[in-house]
């Protein structure tokens, strides 16, 4: 009964995460930018922003320009969390874990203090920064503590009591083929499951969609061509025709 529950809300999460950030990603789209805004100085051609788009996406370029500490914190969290995703792959793959997963399991289980640590940063950062605590509100807090939650409970498992990995592998890859496995029944793994279902649910509705939603930002997608070519937006081009 417990598996199936699991199960469920697994199927159910998956469902809202992915309606939500396509509806939200579908209104990002949509919405026109009848203005040319890019933040300067900013490239004169397209290829220039896709290579400004990669530095902002991979390196947070404008946030190490505005201020390296919490650059430093930021870029160890969101870096560590990536490496973490892709070594958690290895439990939803039916099969044999592909050789670059296995490759990357040592650098995995150190990578969830790293994540720690940097949300430890980010935190402090919204009760120590004055102008940041003042427009914090309850949301950004209870993220953050989700986060943490979900990095500390994974490390528990790997350090502290060990759960039935193979088990949990047979579960999350069965969900594939609509099987239904049995899942462990220890708590540890129970909330660190819970904490992620969590996470899925709220994502689409949270500041959480920065990650898509920069790649729709006009500050860092337009060329900054304002003299070469007129700029005029889908819904104005319509108006004069």
């Amino acid at each position: 009964m417990l598996s199936t529950l699991y199960a469920l809300m697994f199927y159910a999460a998956t469902v809202l995460i992915v309606v939500g950030v396509g509806a939200k990603i579908r209104k990002y789209a949509l919405t026109p930018a009848p203005l040319k805004i890019p933040t300067t100085p900013a490239p004169v051609t397209e290829t220039g922003v896709v290579l400004r788009m990669l530095r902002e996406v991979l390196f947070f370029e404008s946030l190490y320009k505005s201020n390296k500490w919490i650059w430093a914190f930021g870029w160890i969290f969101h870096m560590a969390l990536w490496l973490i995703v892709i070594r958690h792959l290895r439990y939803t793959i039916p099969g044999t874990t592909p050789a670059l997963l296995n490759f990357l399991q040592p650098f995995g289980k150190y990578a969830g203090f790293a994540m720690v640590l940097g949300l430890a940063g980010l935190w402090a950062r919204r009760f120590l920064v004055d102008r940041v605590r003042y427009i914090s509100n309850p949301s950004d807090h209870l993220i953050l503590a989700l986060l943490v939650a979900i990095g500390l409970s994974g490390l528990s498992m790997k350090y502290v009591a060990h759960t039935d990995v193979i088990a949990v592998k047979a579960f999350m890859s069965g969900l594939w083929t609509f099987q239904i496995n049995t899942l462990p029944t220890d708590p540890l793994i129970l909330i660190h499951l819970t904490l992620v279902l969590m996470l899925m649910i709220v994502f689409p509705i949270s500041k959480l969609l920065h990650a898509p939603g920069v790649f729709f930002s006009p500050t860092r997608n337009q060329v900054d061509n304002p003299r070469e070519k007129r700029h005029l937006a889908p819904w104005a081009a319509e108006l004069e025709k």
